[in-house]
C-alpha cells in the first residue's frame, strides 16, 4: 500500500469513528444526511452542503451487501452475460422472472432514490447553500453527472422510464414514462451541462483530495457512451476523443496490477466506486467471487463463497498470444468432437488412486485416456501462451492462487480435480462447489493475508469507467462510420497492453472488413472487461443477448461444458426489463412493457 493511500485511509478511519461520515480520498460514502438532517436545513452551511453531496454519490453502493449477493452489484450483473455465470442460475436465465421479481423493483428504487437525491442537491444547492459560487457550481455539475448516469442505468434495462427533474413529493410520482429517446435526451442534457461547468476539471491526479469525484473527463466518457446507445457513431467519437484529451490514458504496468489498490488512482481509471476496508464501505468482491483459500477474518477455512463463475465461453474466446483463435482440437486431437461430459477425463489430476480411477470410470469416462503421470501437464498447455488477460482474470486448472495462511505462512494453492485436501503438504483449492470444476475469478479476489482486512469489505476502487473500455467503444463507433483503419488502431492499444499480437499484423490477425472487425470489437471488449458489469448490456445493446448467452449448450457450466443449471429463454421480450408490479400498483399511469 503506498504511503499516500495509507495515511488517507487512516485519517478516513479517524474521522468515520469521530462524526459518522467520511472525508478525503474516500468521502462518497455517507447516508447521514438524508437519515438525520431534513432538506431544509441540509445545505444551510458549507459542511452540509458537503454531506449533502456525498449522499448523492452514497447511492451508487445502494444495491450492495455483504450479507448475501445482491445480484445488483456491477460485477454480479455479468452473471446475466456472456462473462459469468451465477451459481445456482438467477431467474432471468432460468426464465422464472416475473414482473414481481425483486431484482427489478429494487434496481428502480435504488435508481431513483439516486435521482431523487441528486434532484434535491440540484436545486438547493443553488438556492441555499452558502457555499462558494465555485464550489456550488461544480458540484452542480456533479450532481448533474450521477443523475445522468442513474437515468442511464434505468434506461439501459427499462427502455423508457418516468423523468422528474425536480424535488418531487412522495405523492407525485405519478408521471408516465417518456420514450427511450427521450430519456437519452435527458441524459445528454446533464452531461452537456457538466461538461460546460468551468469549475469541473478535467480530472484529479493521484492523491488529489477530491480523488473519486466526477471530472469533465467522466462526463464525456459517459455521453459518448448515450451516443452509441442512439448509434451516434461521430458524436460519441468525437467525446473519446475529448477523454484522452483531457488526459487519461492506459495503465502500462500489466493487467491483473490493474486491480490492485497500489494502482487504483491511475490514469486509466475515469470514474470508480470508492472503497475502503471498512463495514459498509467497502468491496464485496473479493467474498462472491473469492474461494474457501481466499484469505478472511472469523472462518479458519478460507472466506470466498464464488457465487459467480467464469464462464467456459469466456475462456474459450481468448486468443492464443500469436492472434489465432484458440482451438481445443489443436491441444487435444478430437476433444470437440467428444461427448462433453466424456472430456472430463483430461482435467483430471495426476496419480489417481485405483479407487478414483474406478469412480471416473464408473461415470462413463475412457480411462485409456488417461496419462497417471503427464495429465496436469497436457491440460496446462491450453492455458499456456494464451492472451495474458486469460490467466489474470481466471484460476484455471493447475494454475495457483495465493489464499489463507497456514503454519504463519500465507500459501500458494493448486486448482486441483478432484480437490482433495487443503492442507500442507497437498494444498489443493477448494471452493464452495468442489464436487463439481469451474472456472473461478482470480481478477477483483484478493490474495494473501496482506491485501484484506475481512472478506465483507475489501479496500480497492472498482471501476465504473476505465480508458480501456472508452478505447473500445471508440474503435466501435469509427468502425460503424466505416473509418475501420483508425477503429482498428484504437483495438490494438488494448491489444498492446495485453502482449497479444496486433490487429493486420499476421494472416491470423488481418481484418476483414467492417462486419470482421465488428465482431472482433466485441470479443476485446469480453475479455478485456470481464466482471465489471459490463458483459450484459453490451449483449443487450448489440442485440447478441440471445445467440451468445442462450445459444445450444448453454447453461451454468462445469470447465468441460458439463450443464449443472439449464439455461432457458423465457422470450424475446426479456432484453426489456418489466416495470416493476408495485410501481404500477402506485402509479397506475405507467404501462408494462410487451410481454411481461
Amino acid at each position: 500500500m503506498n504511503q499516500y493511500t495509507y495515511t488517507t485511509k487512516k485519517a478516513f478511519m479517524i474521522l468515520i469513528a469521530a462524526i459518522g461520515i467520511c472525508g478525503c480520498k474516500k468521502d462518497l460514502l455517507n447516508t447521514t444526511p438524508y437519515d438525520s438532517v431534513s432538506s431544509a436545513t441540509m445545505w444551510t452551511s458549507d459542511n452540509l452542503t458537503d454531506l449533502g453531496v456525498t449522499g448523492v454519490y452514497q447511492t451508487l453502493r445502494l444495491g450492495i451487501a455483504n450479507s448475501g449477493a445482491t445480484e445488483r452489484e456491477l460485477y454480479q450483473l455479468d452473471g446475466l452475460g456472456f462473462s459469468s455465470m451465477t451459481r445456482g442460475g438467477n431467474d432471468l436465465v432460468t426464465a422464472t422472472a416475473n414482473s414481481s421479481s425483486g431484482r427489478f423493483s429494487n434496481t428502480w428504487k435504488e435508481l431513483y432514490e439516486g435521482i431523487a437525491r441528486a434532484n434535491d442537491a440540484i436545486q438547493n444547492i443553488a438556492d441555499r447553500s452558502p457555499s462558494s459560487p465555485e464550489k456550488k457550481a461544480r458540484y452542480i455539475a456533479e450532481c448533474k453527472f450521477l443523475r445522468a448516469y442513474f437515468y442511464f442505468r434505468l434506461n439501459q434495462v427499462f427502455k423508457g422510464v418516468p423523468v422528474y427533474l425536480k424535488p418531487t413529493a412522495v405523492n407525485g410520482f405519478t408521471k408516465e414514462r417518456e420514450t427511450e429517446g427521450k430519456v437519452w435526451e435527458v441524459v445528454v442534457t446533464d452531461l452537456t451541462d457538466a461538461i460546460n461547468e468551468a469549475n469541473l476539471p478535467l480530472k484529479y491526479a493521484k492523491g488529489a483530495s477530491q480523488y473519486g469525484h466526477v471530472t469533465k473527463g467522466a462526463a464525456y466518457a459517459l455521453r459518448g457512451k448515450a451516443y452509441l446507445y442512439q448509434k451516434k457513431w461521430a458524436e460519441a467519437a468525437a467525446d473519446f476523443a475529448k477523454v484522452k484529451d483531457a488526459g487519461y490514458s492506459l495503465f502500462t504496468g500489466g493487467y491483473k496490477a490493474l486491480f490492485k489498490e497500489a494502482n487504483e488512482q491511475s490514469d486509466e481509471m475515469i470514474f470508480s466506486m470508492q472503497n475502503i476496508a471498512v463495514d459498509g464501505y467497502g468491496s464485496t468482491t473479493q467474498w462472491y467471487l473469492g474461494n474457501r483459500e481466499s484469505f478472511g477474518s472469523g472462518t479458519a477455512a478460507g472466506a470466498g463463497w464464488n457465487s459467480y463463475y467464469i464462464s467456459p465461453s469466456l475462456v474459450d474466446t481468448y486468443e492464443n498470444a500469436d492472434g489465432t483463435k484458440f482451438n481445443w482440437d489443436s491441444v487435444i486431437p478430437g476433444y470437440n468432437a467428444m461427448p462433453v461430459n466424456q472430456r472430463e477425463v483430461y482435467f483430471l489430476r495426476n496419480n489417481l488412486t485405483p479407487a478414483e480411477m474406478s469412480t471416473f470410470a464408473a461415470k462413463g469416462l475412457n480411462m485409456a485416456l488417461y496419462l497417471p503421470n503427464g495429465n496436469e501437464q497436457r491440460i496446462k498447455m491450453a492455458y499456456a501462451n494464451r492472451d495474458s488477460r486469460l490467466n489474470a482474470t481466471v484460476i484455471v486448472p493447475y494454475s495457483t492462487y495465493l489464499g489463507r495462511p497456514l503454519n504463519g505462512a500465507d500459501q500458494n494453492y493448486t486448482m486441483r480435480w478432484p480437490a482433495n485436501n487443503d492442507q500442507i503438504p497437498v494444498l489443493d483449492l477448494f471452493s464452495d462447489s468442489r464436487t463439481q470444476l469451474f472456472y473461478l475469478y482470480r481478477k477483483f479476489v484478493y490474495e494473501g493475508s496482506s491485501e484484506i482486512i475481512n472478506r465483507q469489505y475489501g479496500a480497492i476502487d472498482f471501476p465504473i469507467i476505465r480508458y480501456a473500455d472508452v478505447l473500445l467503444m471508440w474503435a466501435e463507433a469509427l468502425n460503424e462510420q466505416g473509418l475501420t483503419g483508425e477503429a482498428i488502431n484504437k483495438v490494438n492499444e488494448v491489444r498492446v497492453r495485453a502482449g497479444i499480437a496486433s490487429l493486420n499484423s499476421s494472416a491470423a490477425t488481418q481484418v476483414n472488413g467492417q462486419t470482421d472487425l465488428r465482431e472482433r470489437i466485441r470479443n476485446e471488449r469480453r475479455v478485456e472487461l470481464a466482471g465489471e458489469g459490463i458483459s450484459y448490456f453490451d449483449e443487450l445493446r448489440w442485440g447478441t443477448l440471445k445467440e451468445k448467452v442462450f445459444g445450444p449448450g448453454s447453461g451454468v457450466n462445469q470447465i468441460w461444458g458439463g450443464i449443472t443449471v439449464p439455461y432457458v429463454w423465457k422470450g424475446d421480450y426479456i432484453t426489456t426489463w418489466p416495470i416493476p408490479q408495485t410501481e404500477i400498483e402506485m402509479n397506475p399511469n405507467l404501462k408494462q412493457n410487451p410481454g411481461w
